[in-house]
């Protein structure tokens, strides 16, 4: 297994997977137990905006993506909870849009765009080093809201309308974590593409809840089982010749399906038992 790291592209690939796992385990834990999954795959692929407009502009496309996911994120935020536009529809609309823009603005630029299938379905073995500096500056901030905001994220995450009765600035709170959800896409999006971001933001959190409700040891399971799958998924990838992000996605997949099932077993053999 260890062979497949000789390369510098490897060790690369897997710092790249092992910090993305980190912001995602942390995040993903939000993402679903509140219950926000639609919402956090309309803000990666509006990021396709900033994307676009990165070649169109000739600066870095993954610092377009930020700015769109930030954007998109505080705009979805402030339409569903200002105006009477129903969640599922923003999300669609913000999707298409970022979406739209995006083909356009590489329309309209000069040349060929030789990466946009990376930011589209990852390849993490072509990150590079100033991707994984950017990963690790982003992680240090998610870190430091999640320290900073832990106990108000709980509450806003299980109970809103106790937060509200309290006087706790709900709205504020809920912008700051659609912010960190943004944030996530950005650091996931040459890990796995924008399609399959939502996989890595929700897979290893809902396997994380399989085990624990605490939400300390759910974010903590969620980064191990994240790291665990980053690490087969290259193995596998490099082994059997196949693509890098989608063997993550498909392995994490192929594990929480398994916990599901023996979860589903187990719960049928206790009152058997009984």
């Amino acid at each position: 297994m260890f062979d497949a790291f000789q390369f510098e592209f490897m060790r690369n690939a897997l710092m790249a997977g092992l910090l993305a796992s980190i912001a995602c385990g942390i995040v993903g834990v939000y993402v679903v137990v509140k219950k926000i999954v639609s919402m956090s795959g309309s803000i990666a692929h509006a990021s396709f905006g900033g994307i676009g407009l990165g070649y169109l502009l000739k600066f870095s496309p993954v610092l377009g993506a930020m700015v769109f996911a930030l954007l998109s994120a505080l705009t979805m935020g402030l339409v569903t909870r200002k105006t009477k536009l129903p969640e599922d529809t923003a999300t669609g609309i913000l999707w298409a849009l970022g979406m739209a823009l995006g083909v356009i603005f590489i329309g309209l630029s000069a040349g060929y765009a030789p990466d946009l299938m990376s930011y589209l379905f990852g390849n993490i073995l072509t990150v590079p080093v100033s991707d994984i500096y950017l990963m690790m500056a982003l992680d240090v901030v998610i870190l430091g809201i999640v320290v900073a905001f832990y106990k108000e994220f709980l509450l806003l995450s299980f109970d809103e309308e106790f937060s509200t009765a309290v006087g706790m600035p709900v709205n504020g709170l809920y912008l700051l974590l659609l912010c960190m959800v943004a944030l996530t896409v950005v650091v996931l999006i040459r890990v796995v593409g924008m399609i399959l971001v939502i996989a890595m933001l929700t897979f290893p959190a809902a396997l994380a809840r399989q085990f624990t409700h605490d939400m300390k040891k759910m974010m903590l399971l969620a980064v191990v089982f994240g790291m665990m799958f980053t690490m087969g998924g290259l193995w596998l990838s490099y082994a059997l010749n196949l693509a890098s992000g989608a063997t993550i996605i498909l392995l994490s997949g192929l594990v929480l399906l398994l916990s599901y099932i023996l979860t589903a077993i187990f719960k049928k053999a206790k009152p058997e038992r009984a």
